[in-house]
Order: structure tokens, then sequence, then C-alpha cells
């Protein structure tokens, strides 16, 4: 199949956030020109795309009025319509990924059933009309919003009758605890053409007060029978799913030794933000490459490398003024991102820091020295 590539080619993203921002830096080396709609009019796109169209990407008439002149649309959040991408793509414009993938992934519940339907590995689950409906002998257990979490939100660990007083109302899943060793996440790439990439495995580490990922090391400290493992599973969701662009999925690996995946991100992802300094392509390059069904890139390391999320302390609201920048860009190997945000919250997530290191070592000291050093106050 041809490339998507040319003058006057017009890529369209729903959702204005960090990634869109990231993809627009990626974007602007290959002279791709980008057009971005978000319902923020400070969305930290606004000022980088080459245009900007604020309006709500859940609306059908306003994707519907935005994606008519588009070449191919992509997103960077899964809440959005649907309907009018799937009308968009008889219509004859190139959406990545395809609907139907992002009708499977964006619905928690349906995504899982969709592991289950397809004998990928995935932990037991059972799917409730409402939070309340979860029962005390079911406890202990993991409680998901089926839509519209995102970030640490929608999710909620289920231990006693008290927790069950808080729990979501509205369609939800409950899982099974896992006994997890480590979680990993695995970025896989495919253009229309059927060439695939994986990027090496990286293993995270959450924040158990934001259930955000607080920092990654890549590649994850796993033997290479492990990591092949992984990938293969990264594959067999890929190819379930005829997936085309880039996909993140986020696995557990169990103190038995399985590997069971969590859940799937069809868009660039916080698990792959280390690549821009630490591989040969970024996963924003990738994703480029994906959806143009231009050659797909290496995706060697290029040294041992690290992701610290930088978020909002939990006692700032208010115009954003980050700490300890100076010492930061003292310190060789330290790459700080920030995402043009202008307000800041607690645990929002504002940037985030690449580290590169020749040991495991010197990446945990970096690591301890950049949540130290680096804060986003008000």
């Amino acid at each position: 199949m041809k490339a998507i590539y040319g003058d006057n080619i017009k890529l369209g993203i729903l959702g204005g956030g960090q990634l869109g921002r990231m993809l627009i830096q990626e974007a602007a080396s290959l002279d791709v020109k980008i057009h971005v709609l978000d319902p923020a009019a400070d969305a930290p796109c606004a000022e980088l795309a080459n245009s900007f169209t604020q309006g709500d990407f859940r609306d059908y008439d306003t994707v519907m009025a935005f994606g008519a002149d588009k070449d191919v649309l992509t997103i960077e959040i899964e809440d959005v319509s649907v309907q009018a991408l799937k009308d968009l793509q008889t219509k004859g414009v190139k959406v990545c990924p395809d609907p139907k993938a992002l009708e499977i992934i964006k619905d928690k519940g349906i995504q899982k059933q969709f592991y289950a339907d397809n004998a990928i590995p995935t932990s037991d689950f059972q799917l409730i009309a409402d939070g309340g409906d979860c029962k005390e002998e079911q406890l202990p257990t993991v409680l998901k919003l089926r839509t519209g979490g995102y970030d640490g939100k929608g999710v909620m660990l289920l231990r006693s009758n008290e927790d069950l007083k808080n729990a979501f109302a509205g369609p939800c899943l409950i899982e099974d605890l896992v006994d997890i060793e480590k979680e990993l996440s695995v970025i896989i790439a495919r253009n229309a053409d059927g060439q695939t990439a994986t990027f090496p495995v990286v293993e995270l580490v959450f924040d158990p007060v934001a259930n955000l990922v607080d920092y990654l090391f890549a590649p994850a400290e796993i033997d290479a029978d492990l990591a092949e493992k992984a990938k293969k599973l990264a594959t067999q969701v890929a190819d379930a799913l005829s997936f085309e662009g880039i996909l993140a999925v986020e696995m557990f690996l169990t103190k038995s030794g399985e590997v069971l995946v969590n859940e799937v991100a069809p868009r660039t992802h916080n698990s792959g933000h280390h690549t821009i300094e630490a591989n040969i392509t970024s996963q924003f390059g990738q994703h480029l490459r994906s959806i143009l069904n231009l050659p797909l890139g290496s995706t060697d390391t290029l040294r041992l490398g690290a992701m610290v999320n930088i978020v909002g302390e939990p006692e700032f609201t208010g115009p954003v003024k980050y700490e300890g920048l100076n010492e930061l860009l003292a310190t060789e190997g330290v790459y700080p991102h920030f995402y043009g945000k202008t307000m800041t919250k607690p645990y929002r997530k504002m940037g985030h820091v690449t580290i590169l290191a020749e040991t495991k070592t010197a990446l945990e000291e970096k690591i301890r020295f950049v949540k130290a050093t680096l804060r986003a106050i008000s």
C-alpha cells in the first residue's frame, strides 16, 4: 500500500493534550501538518498545531465537521465519538486506530471479554451493572469503571465493607487480585503494509496514592525468555485486533512467572515517553510512520533509560511554577519535558523527565535526585 505523505496531507488529532503535543514536535521534523480538535482553548497542542479547533471530540457532529477535510485522523484519547470515526471512514478518511478496535478498547468490559474470547491470558473478571453490586464475598477485588477512567481515575481496590460504601456508580467490572511481581509494558507498532515493530519491554513502578506510573525502567530487568514472552503476547493482542498504528500493552508479571494482559491503550502512551531520548526511534515517530504507512524505524535501545512523571504536588492548585529546574539541567543524562499546562493541581501530569545512564544503579540514583529536586507547585 502506498505511503500517505506529501505537501498537502492533512493529519487530524482528536485530543490536544501532551501526547498530541509530543506528536506535533515529532511531525515537524517530517514537515507533516497537524490539525487538532480539543474542548479546552488552552490545550497543550493549541499553540503548536498548524490549526486548532476548539470543540468536543465526543460530539458526533463536531467530529464529522472536523474530520471532513482530513486525509488521516488519529487520537490521543479513547473517549471520542466512535460512530463519527466510522462514518468518516466510509467517506474515505483514513482512521487510525480503526474505529472497530477503538470500540473494543474504550470499554474495559468489552476489552476484557475480547481477551477471554481470543485466548489472551488475563486476570479473571466479572461484569457488573453497578459498582455497588459487588458483594462482600467477592472481596478483595479490583473495581474498574468500564468507561471514562484515565490517569489513575476509575480504578479502586476494594478490601472491606467500608470500601464498598465508596464503590463507583455505573457499569463496572471486578477483577481478581493478581499476585504481582512486576508491572510491564510493551509498545508495538504496525503499518498498513503489515510491518510490525515492538519496543523493548519496560518495567513500571506505580505511585500507590495517585495510582499513576511514578517512574519506569527501560528495558525491564527480566530475563530474555520473559521479555520474548511479553513481546509475543503484545503481538498476539495486536494481531487479534488487526491493529494499525501504535498500541501500548500493559501487563502483569506474576510471582509464579505468568504474563497477563492488564489493559491496552490504542495510542502513544506514558510507558513510551523515554523513547524520545533512549531509543533510535521514539514512539511518536513510530506512530507517525505507522499511520502514514511509512517504513517503521528501529526500536533498539541507545542507553539504559528511565522516565519519571512530573505531577502536581498534592498541596498546590493554581498557576504552575517549577522548582529545581536549574539543578536538573546541570545534571548529565537528565532531560525534562514540560507539557505546556498553565495550571497545576494535585497529581495532574505536568511533564516527565527522561534519564539515561550506564547502569541500573546510576539510573536509580538519578531517579531519587529528580524526585527530590523537581516540583510542580503554585
